[in-house]
């Protein structure tokens, strides 16, 4: 991915790779830069910074635990931080992305080691950050367990009940149940 440098300016490249990439036009592009480099002077989101963004959202709950996750998820070179370029193509997925793209972005979450498939262990892990982050008294926090909810997703959707989830019965599983989407891919 590469990291931007840390000029006040996007390059012609990085402008044009981004047209490409997203869904937005130059302007926007340029509007969301002058935010990102406000927070992040040198360019770099820490992972400190990001909890930190997390927390005005969710200011009654325990944001760490379900950072972590998106971190990891939008860190997509693995160099312990997200530059401008991972930040915009997170953003545009996530908030103008398909169903199916965002469905694919939560995957890529929920597979916590990598290995290409969800484990009953890994679902468990991001339910339980989801639960804190909404906090204990959240009215939006579900009445059941996070090891109950990560069952009741994975009866749903193990189709050939092998204990692990691929991405083809993930993306099914979500697509045809709305509840399950808009909680598994928020």
């Amino acid at each position: 991915m590469g990291c931007l440098s840390s000029k006040d300016r996007l390059t012609k490249e990085d402008m044009e790779f981004l047209k490409t990439h997203t869904r937005y036009d130059e302007a926007t592009i340029k509007e969301w830069y002058k935010g990102f480099k406000q927070d992040c002077p040198n360019g770099r989101l820490t992972p400190a910074k990001f909890v930190d963004m997390y927390k005005m959202f969710f200011p009654s709950g325990n944001a760490e635990e379900f950072c972590d996750h998106v971190f990891r998820t939008f860190d997509m070179d693995k160099n312990g931080y997200i530059d401008f370029k991972e930040f915009l193509l997170a953003i545009d997925v996530t908030s103008s992305g398909t169903p199916e793209e965002k469905l694919k972005w939560a995957f890529r979450m929920y597979d916590v080691d990598g290995n290409g498939v969800i484990d009953i262990q890994e679902m468990t892990k991001i339910v339980q950050a989801i639960y804190d982050m909404l906090g204990a008294c959240s009215s939006n926090r579900p009445a059941d367990s996070a090891e109950e909810r990560a069952k009741n997703i994975f009866a749903k959707m193990d189709e050939n009940n092998d204990g692990q989830l691929t991405q083809d019965e993930f993306l099914k599983g979500c697509l045809q149940d709305e509840e399950l989407s808009k909680m598994l891919a928020p």
